[in-house]
């Protein structure tokens, strides 16, 4: 999301192509836009430009509930030694969770690995 918002990003170009082809909303979770706002209001962003993003209907938050913490460790634990983040966690759960694959994301290496269910790779864009 970052990327797609700061035009001086060397990713910028692509995630807006990238952007404009795929049908909204995206989803998320909460700790992806915990770490989107934590980003934003250090770097290039305002947090006034991240909330306005946030709000313009193109990500839906999914829930992270109780039920779904032990699938988190997990997946923390299965990959500890990339480490994978509590954020990406969350991500490969709720792509399982709800049937999805493929994730928007500049985080090639680590989205290579993860599997969806164990075994189904991530369909990523925009790529390499």
């Amino acid at each position: 999301m970052l990327a797609l918002l700061h035009r001086d990003d060397r990713w910028h170009a692509r995630c807006v192509g990238t952007f404009r082809r795929l049908r909204v909303p995206w989803a998320t979770s909460i700790a992806v836009l915990t770490e989107f706002f934590y980003l934003a209001s250090r770097g290039p962003l305002s947090v006034a430009t991240a909330w306005d993003f946030v709000r313009s209907g193109t990500i839906v938050l999914l829930p992270i509930e109780d039920p779904d913490l032990p699938f988190l460790d997990g997946l923390m634990r299965k990959y500890a030694d990339r480490p994978m983040d509590f954020a990406d966690a969350t991500l490969v759960h709720l792509a399982r969770r709800e049937s999805l694959s493929t994730v928007f994301t500049i985080d090639n290496d680590d989205f290579e690995t993860y599997r969806i269910g164990g075994r189904r790779r991530f369909r990523i864009v925009p790529g390499r």
